[in-house]
């Protein structure tokens, strides 16, 4: 691409060909390389013809809320990269999973929800849409084909995410999509863990691909966004309309900040996956381990789902340790020097927190008897993430003696 022209990179390429290049326009803007942030509210028109166009595909930049070049290059970008028809940004991941609810769902529907989808997820259908008479069911993510016996007539969505949030359940998601399809339901994913690069769930029918852009593809922890992926065009446009009815809007600087995370993804995330495996191993050696969340290690109940259907994994996985007071737990913890204790994940850095699944799940009690601790692998050197926790695991034993 010279900086004299645009071009859209070709599907023949690989993919982080194409994302070195995906929603980038030199030749609109001066022949910058990187799109500038258009901080934009107000958008002035030529003309009062201009001005009283139509815009009813939210397409053209009109008022900085509906979209800007800023975000239709994100968006753009996005959709390359999930291999959708086009993509919504909006402000947090979480916005972007009540929004693409809310464009699906009325009164007097009834959804099917993972028991383990991300948190916030489920109190935004037990409350607010509870309070719009939407009735959420949740449902085994190990169910796979069997979801039919739980589509209802008034069933208009099921949403899936996979693995699962915190205790790393696979799902078998074409037999999912088989069963919503059959029956004329909606298939929504939260793709966060695989971040776009490691699983293409629309390719395999999924309907609508959401991501909480915070994670890996700002890739830094300096920014929140969020971004909806759709299969087809109306469903494209459903996410579009209720993004622009309740105000959901990504701000400049963020997707500045995603557009440039996107450049080096793949690159990021071979490294996260590399470190990822090894603490898990190095994980699974460790007495007071009873096991090991990780979809990508062979063990796991959900490797072959996950071999079949991913092409890797990220550096985000689960190990339940025996039961451990709270007291003992923080002289593990508290001493870590390499690993903070944070909510979010996919930075730069690596990050440690308890776990409690079994204070949400409702469809499938959880049966770990031990003590939950999530860990993502950021891109420090492996060997002295090991060494950090293996400093923590000797101050744990100390505090048994």
């Amino acid at each position: 691409m010279n900086a004299d022209t645009d071009s859209t990179p070709s599907r023949d390429l690989d993919l982080s060909t194409r994302l070195a290049h995906a929603g980038r326009a030199p030749g609109s803007h001066a022949g910058a390389v990187n799109i500038p942030p258009y901080r934009a509210s107000t958008i002035l028109h030529p003309t009062l013809a201009a001005f009283l166009a139509p815009d009813p595909e939210y397409r053209s930049v009109r008022y900085g809320r509906m979209g800007t070049p800023s975000s239709h290059a994100f968006e753009e970008a996005m959709a390359e990269l999930e291999g959708g028809c086009g993509a919504v940004a909006v402000g947090s991941g979480l916005q972007a999973i009540t929004v693409a609810l809310s464009a699906f769902v009325r009164a007097g529907d009834h959804i099917l929800v993972t028991d383990s989808v991300y948190g916030p997820t489920r109190h935004f259908c037990d409350q607010m849409l509870a309070r719009l008479g939407v009735e959420t069911e949740f449902y085994d993510p190990g169910i796979g084909a069997g979801i039919a016996g739980l589509i209802r007539e008034n069933t208009r969505l099921i949403m899936l995410e996979s693995p699962g949030s915190l205790t790393f359940e696979m799902q078998d998601v074409p037999a999912i999509v088989a069963a919503a399809r059959a029956r004329g339901c909606l298939t929504l994913i939260d793709n966060t863990w695989a971040a776009g690069v490691f699983f293409k769930p629309l390719a395999l029918g999924v309907d609508v691909s959401i991501q909480a852009a915070t994670k890996y593809v700002c890739g830094h922890s300096d920014a929140t966004l969020g971004v909806i992926v759709a299969r087809e065009e109306a469903c494209r446009m459903a996410v579009k309309q209720s993004a622009v009815m309740l105000g959901a809007a990504a701000g400049a600087d963020d997707l500045f900040l995603a557009l440039r995370g996107l450049r080096t993804l793949p690159v990021r995330l071979a490294r996260h996956q590399e470190t990822g495996i090894r603490l898990a191993r190095w994980m699974a050696g460790q007495p007071e381990v009873r096991r090991v969340l990780h979809p990508a290690l062979p063990d796991d109940p959900g490797h072959a789902l996950w071999q079949r259907d991913f092409t890797g994994a990220c550096g985000l996985f689960a190990v339940e340790l025996d039961r451990i007071p709270q007291d003992a737990l923080a002289a593990m913890l508290d001493g870590l020097s390499l690993f903070g204790m944070g909510y979010s994940w996919g930075g730069f850095e690596s990050l440690i927190l308890p776990a409690f699944p079994d204070r949400i799940r409702t469809a499938v009690p959880w049966r770990g008897r031990g003590t939950l601790i999530r860990l993502h692998a950021g891109l420090e050197d492996a060997e002295d993430l090991i060494r950090d926790l293996d400093r923590a695991f000797d101050r744990l034993r100390r505090t048994r003696r």
